[in-house]
């Protein structure tokens, strides 16, 4: 139950026959020829495209590890002695607010 048998088959062609007629059917079938490969190009073209954009993407992470990482500027002196950071003057700016 369920499979096709060529007894079907023939049962199908034969509808086809009789709907489109028979110089019709070697058109249809080249067109679908025709657009199953400009699908099977265009499907081929997206995968060779991601594989390009991933080797792309590869090689910008190579090029950032070999730059050297950013140097931390030492934080300032306050007028008391005390190192600040950004963080702690924000802080302090917004307590004397």
């Amino acid at each position: 139950m369920g499979s096709i048998g060529p007894t079907e088959i023939i049962l199908v062609l034969l509808v086809l026959v009789l709907l489109f007629g028979a110089r019709k059917l070697p058109e249809l079938a080249r067109g679908s020829g025709r657009a199953l490969r400009i699908f099977k190009a265009e499907t081929k073209g997206l995968a060779e495209d991601e594989e390009q954009d991933k080797e792309d993407d590869d090689a910008a992470k190579s090029q950032q590890q070999k730059q050297s990482p950013p140097q931390q500027l030492p934080p300032s002196q306050t007028a008391n002695g005390t190192e600040s950071t950004d963080a702690t003057r924000a802080t302090r700016d917004q307590q004397q607010s």
